[in-house]
């Protein structure tokens, strides 16, 4: 900057109110310091302005479990317009369900100072950011909550969620219902598979007699387990699936044996309207996970004595699918 203010003829404090966009500086100064830092080939060192002003990075950081499932890519996009409104970049990163890589990614992002992180919590131990949360980077979870230690959560109303869904299933009058998870995701599942039971037994049915749990979300692997369930002597009339990934996998496993089994699941999806069998599906405002959880991000940032918050995205049940006219292979028993 000494020698950007020396060409251009000016003071070392003109050339520092032009680089930081101060609008008393009058126009012909202003074109001066342009036209000597253009020459000089004059670059803002932002890192170090942002030190200079209390900042760390004017960056947040963002560890999700799969980059290229649409869930989290939603999130990350809703959380990138929070972060730009502040005048922020968003890092993103995928954890890919290993709880080292995780920890490993937001340990360097605190490194490089973000100002704040958000985290999709894989690993069954979260306590390793202690340290960095008690220097003041504020940490949100996003989706399940932390382990080890307590922190701003935005989760979705897994419980209440599949809770509906299974009740609307025994309004229309099922009592054999299967229960189709996997063991990948402990904390959603488990919510979604105690509001299936809870709502199951009120109605007087055997929450285990058609249950599964499958070893990943592999639709393939959760249509050969729909299979299984369907050629046992007593299948079910009616299916809820855990997720997105295993309603995909009953639907292919259904249009395969021409079936007409009722289908239940959670997590709306694209083009859920366009398949060729109806289901009933949970949906939530995906984008307000990742709206949220930046948000928290930056009230954290600003006042770090405020009380814990939790936000729990609402639920609602929606009919998606075509009708193919499939026969039904079993009516629901009444009673």
């Amino acid at each position: 900057m000494v020698d950007v203010a020396r060409a251009a003829g000016v003071s070392l404090k003109t050339v520092s109110r032009v680089a930081n966009n101060v609008p008393t500086v009058s126009p012909a100064l202003v074109e001066r310091v342009h036209r000597a830092m253009h020459e000089l080939g004059f670059q803002r060192n932002n890192a170090a302005a942002h030190l200079r002003s209390g900042r760390a990075s004017a960056t947040i950081g963002l560890i999700i479990l799969d980059l290229a499932n649409p869930f989290y890519s939603t999130i990350a996009a809703a959380a990138a317009e929070v972060a730009q409104r502040h005048h922020t970049q968003l890092i993103t990163a995928s954890s890919g369900r290993d709880p080292a890589r995780e920890r490993e990614l937001a340990l360097d992002l605190c490194e490089r100072r973000v100002d704040g992180l958000i985290i999709v919590p894989t690993g069954d131990d979260q306590s390793y950011l202690r340290p960095e949360i008690d220097r003041g980077t504020p940490v949100v979870f996003v989706d399940r909550p932390p382990t080890g230690l307590d922190g701003d959560t935005v989760l979705i109303d897994n419980r209440d969620g599949a809770r509906e869904a299974v009740r609307q299933l025994l309004v229309e009058g099922h009592r054999d219902i299967g229960v189709v998870t996997d063991a990948l995701n402990t904390y959603t599942m488990a919510e979604r598979v105690a509001g299936a039971t809870e709502e199951l037994l009120a109605a007087g049915a055997d929450p285990d007699a058609h249950r599964i749990e499958v070893g990943t979300d592999d639709p393939a692997t959760a249509g050969a387990a729909v299979a299984g369930m369907l050629d046992a002597p007593d299948p079910p009339s009616a299916i809820f699936c855990g997720n997105n990934r295993i309603l995909t996998g009953a639907i292919e496993e259904l249009l395969r044996r021409r079936s007409g089994v009722r289908l239940a699941g959670f997590d709306d999806f694209e083009f859920a309207h366009l398949l060729p069998y109806p289901m009933t599906v949970v949906g939530y405002d995906t984008r307000a996970l990742g709206r949220l959880s930046a948000e928290l991000v930056f009230q954290r940032g600003h006042d770090s004595t405020r009380a814990l918050t939790k936000y729990v995205v609402a639920t609602y049940l929606v009919r998606r699918g075509v009708d193919p006219g499939l026969p039904h292979e079993r009516e629901p028993r009444v009673g």
